[in-house]
């Protein structure tokens, strides 16, 4: 396991066929940017944050909306610069994605500050570990600082163009040491064996993937589609869950990763407290740095019978 990798990671002649010159043109132009200084990628990030936010689209009805039900209590202000803010998070996001993937693990160690390693480190060894995480903008950034920590597999979402995949997981094995393996997030097998074999795994349940292995459970006071293959998969793999999550510090302090303790008394057999018991804990994490969410994912998408769409979005167009 230790020496194989997902076929994704591995190169084609096929990816450079001209057909996908204009994309291998573009990672190039975003590696050479994200070479900048760490302040100058921040003002460049939010520019294009705010840039995407100053129009009207999809992705920011989704995150409006998300917003106003997760935070009722907000007044329409609060709730507006919480957007707002949550764009700029995003745009950020775009140079985080490049200094995970291309910087060296020297210079993108002086920006980590890493606290609770040892509750990773106490899980016995010959253990699986499931690394709780969720989908925060720094997502990237925390899974290069816990691949230069220790052991981790990650998983990807396959996309249409193949070199955006090949680019995408070569860049999550980078800081791995050779010892890393991205899972297409289908393969559930692979998963599952990983988790028995004690290697540690990210996994992130705190979007919304349908009922088909899930149940609606409570997310900030409404019912939300919630998988419930965090318990699963602990029952099966007898794997720890030890929860984590990283934020990005004001200014240019970096970004602070930190792990918690195992959840005890976890799986209990229980689908609906097992998946209500994770989704306090996302909300935790949340509301840690709300402004630094994925809210620009539909987390309420599909709903209870009799239940209204919350985001009442026209359908997609396609071509």
């Amino acid at each position: 396991m230790a020496n194989s990798a997902s076929k994704a990671t591995q190169f084609s002649l096929k990816l450079l066929h001209p057909r996908y010159w204009p994309i291998w043109f573009g990672f190039l132009l975003w590696r050479l940017i994200t070479a900048l200084p760490f302040p100058i990628l921040l003002v460049l990030g939010k520019g294009i944050g705010l840039s995407v936010f100053a129009f009207k689209s999809r992705r920011k009805t989704i995150a409006k909306r998300n917003i106003e039900v997760c935070f009722p209590d907000l007044s329409a202000d609060e709730q507006f610069q919480l957007l707002r803010n949550n764009f700029i998070n995003t745009g950020i996001a775009f140079m985080e994605v490049g200094m995970a993937w291309w910087w060296s693990s020297n210079r993108l160690s002086k920006l980590l500050s890493i606290e609770g390693l040892e509750h990773l480190e106490a899980v016995p060894k010959g253990r699986g570990t499931m690394l709780l995480g969720i989908h925060y903008t720094t997502l990237e950034i925390g899974g290069a600082a816990v691949a230069m920590s220790t052991q981790m597999d990650g998983m990807y979402r396959a996309h249409g163009n193949p070199v955006y995949d090949y680019v995408q997981a070569s860049g999550r094995v980078s800081k791995g040491n050779g010892d890393t393996v991205v899972f297409e997030r289908r393969d559930v097998r692979g998963t599952m064996k990983a988790l028995k074999n004690g290697r540690t795994l990210w996994y992130g349940p705190d979007q919304d993937y349908g009922l088909g292995q899930g149940l609606f459970a409570p997310f900030f006071g409404i019912q939300a589609a919630t998988v419930y293959a965090t318990a699963r998969f602990a029952d099966k793999t007898g794997a720890a869950v030890v929860p984590f999550h990283h934020i990005r510090l004001p200014g240019s302090q970096g970004y602070k990763i930190t792990f918690h303790a195992p959840l005890e008394s976890f799986p209990s057999g229980d689908d609906l407290a097992d998946a209500t018991r994770i989704n306090r804990l996302i909300e935790r994490f949340i509301l840690l740095r709300p402004d630094q969410y994925l809210w620009v994912h539909r987390r309420f998408k599909n709903r209870p019978e009799g239940e209204a769409d919350i985001y009442n979005l026209k359908p997609k167009v396609r071509r």
